[in-house]
């Protein structure tokens, strides 16, 4: 439950004092606003999120936090960005001797191979953990993609870009494969992790699995092989799944290549 300061006591309004920028835990920083929203989100979802809703968790009014996000886009994009600025940090952890490689423990033998390959593993595999620590984020990866312009991307946006063209170039790949492959890249990681993360239980309260999909609902005429398939559908690809097709697509674009 959020919440309130001094400022909601004394005049009955939710949020924090109005002046200067400190709130219940002490003073405010960019880092600490983008923190509160992330699990704010994490916990109510993307339709919770508020320059108030983020304020009154902190013990502040709203107005506050404009000096850090200044705007709810602003705000949005800043999400972005620290789920980029933790798959840095999972990066470096796992290179560091941390956690446990993704790739070592569920791709095994598929990242074998030259170290830029074995690093564009290590990037797929850790922006998969990353994301589905942080489901309720990972819609923005997509829709504020399609509204913001490269260049107006959050700086650790970017920065996974580059990594990841570097090491496509360490590949060997010119410029104009490079380009191809780091949208297949991109496409193939974004994209099972979407399918991964999308909504298929119909009613969870159903142990039938038929009935937990609501394959009851589904015309069997017209749908007879989505019907059959569905519950195969349900089942999540996992870890190995995202190397598996990472693999295929690097052969594919280093043969090329060759």
């Amino acid at each position: 439950m959020a919440k309130k300061g001094k400022g909601a006591e004394r005049g009955g309004k939710e949020g924090g004092r109005r002046s200067g920028d400190r709130g219940h835990y002490g003073r405010l920083s960019r880092e600490r606003v983008l923190a509160t929203a992330l699990e704010l989100v994490d916990r109510e979802g993307l339709s919770a999120l508020s320059m108030r809703r983020v304020g009154a968790e902190l013990g502040v009014e709203a107005m506050a936090l404009y000096r850090y996000a200044p705007s709810k886009d602003a705000l949005l994009d800043g999400l972005v960005e620290a789920l980029f600025i933790e798959l840095q940090e999972y990066l470096d952890d796992a290179a560091a001797g941390g956690p446990d490689d993704a790739v070592a423990t569920a791709a095994g033998s598929l990242a074998d191979g030259p170290e830029w390959r074995t690093e564009l593993h290590r990037i797929a595999q850790a922006t998969y953990q990353v994301a589905l620590a942080h489901p309720q984020v990972v819609p923005l990866l997509a829709t504020r993609m399609l509204a913001v312009p490269l260049a107006r991307r959050p700086l650790a946006v970017l920065m996974d870009h580059e990594r990841v063209l570097e090491l496509l170039e360490q590949a060997g790949l010119d410029e104009e494969k490079a380009s191809m492959a780091f949208r297949a890249f991109t496409s193939w990681v974004l994209g099972y992790i979407f399918v991964e993360l999308r909504a298929m239980v119909d009613n969870p309260e159903e142990s039938d699995p038929a009935f937990r999909l609501g394959l009851h609902r589904m015309p069997v005429q017209e749908l007879p092989r989505l019907r059959r398939t569905a519950p195969a559908l349900a089942e999540h690809g996992g870890p190995e799944g995202l190397a598996a097709g990472l693999a295929a697509l690097l052969d594919r674009f280093v043969t090329n290549a060759a």
